[in-house]
């Protein structure tokens, strides 16, 4: 009785284990796929008429400022077009955002959709109500510099004497230096007393 019951036990537990190889199989051939396959044509072509359809599209109102670069205006997050501001964690970062803060407190604020970056957030080039231009004015306050790779050089002639030796962090990206961010904020991390 104890070997018909143990044979049966054993038998079980094989079918078990082949059930589950072949679960895991179906599985990974579904996740896979799905990432090789590529997308119809009709499907590709509506997202990119979509996306096409967004550009050089306005939006105006009152803007909630993330950082020295970044907006959201009626729940779009808008990163300005052709600067580079510090990041809120870096040498001049909340000056930055505390000088957007005071362009756009109070203000209707006008955006003009020009793309969208490769992380894909909105880029646009935004306007204050008197019709200067957001990046400009944030570059002529030595708090961002032209992003020539972007602007083309528009804001480079705004750029105050010794900026980027001030906005150091903002201008190795741009040089893509990124190794000097990563130890930048591998020794603040570690020493947040520094900050």
């Amino acid at each position: 009785m104890e070997t018909v019951l143990f044979t049966i036990f054993i038998v079980g537990y094989i079918l078990y284990q082949l059930e589950r190889k072949t679960r895991r199989k179906r599985y990974r051939r579904k996740k896979f796929t799905a990432y090789k396959a590529p997308l119809p044509k009709q499907q590709s072509y509506e997202l990119r008429s979509i996306q096409e359809a967004s550009i050089n599209t306005e939006l105006s109102g009152s803007a909630y400022v993330v950082d020295g670069d970044t907006i959201v205006i009626q729940k779009t997050q808008i990163r300005l077009f052709g600067i580079d501001a510090p990041e809120m964690n870096h040498p001049f970062g909340k000056d930055a955002k505390w000088a957007m803060i005071s362009l756009c407190k109070g203000r209707n604020i006008r955006a003009v959709i020009v793309s969208q970056d490769t992380h894909g957030r909105t880029v646009a080039k935004c306007y204050l109500p008197d019709g200067s231009d957001l990046s400009a004015e944030l570059v002529k306050l030595g708090l961002a510099i032209d992003w020539p790779k972007h602007s083309g050089g528009q804001y480079r002639d705004l750029e105050v004497p010794g900026v980027r030796v001030k906005l150091w962090l903002a201008d190795a990206r741009q040089k893509g230096h990124m190794h000097i961010w990563e130890k930048y904020d591998a020794d603040n991390n570690s020493n947040p007393t520094s900050q």
